[in-house]
């Protein structure tokens, strides 16, 4: 291999890994908690981008209640996102020939 063909590998491979990133910045995952009376959305940056709370639980004597339970959907939800992010990039991986493991999947 050349070194024209180097930097032309190089350059793709640059290409595929901005792609990639684009890709995961779209993937959005909903986290739940209390049999879904509190429903989080994150997005691939893990940025909080929805929250859902049960009109049932917007009583003031509820307060603590409906803290702990966003904090689980939360929890579930970067969980989920995590797990489908190292799916994408064992998936980018295998397309574009790197050893398992190559992009942290």
């Amino acid at each position: 291999m050349n070194l024209t063909d180097l930097f032309k590998q190089a350059k793709d491979v640059q290409a595929k890994a901005q792609a990639m990133q684009a890709d995961i910045a779209r993937i959005e995952v909903e986290g739940e908690s209390g049999a879904g009376l509190v429903r989080v959305a994150l997005n691939g940056k893990s940025e909080l981008i929805r929250v859902a709370i049960d009109p049932s639980l917007l009583k003031p004597d509820e307060q603590g209640v409906v803290q702990d339970l966003v904090i689980a959907a939360h929890a579930d939800a970067k969980a989920k996102l995590e797990r489908r992010v190292a799916e994408e990039m064992q998936r980018i991986a295998r397309e574009i020939g790197l050893p398992p493991g190559m992009l942290g999947g």
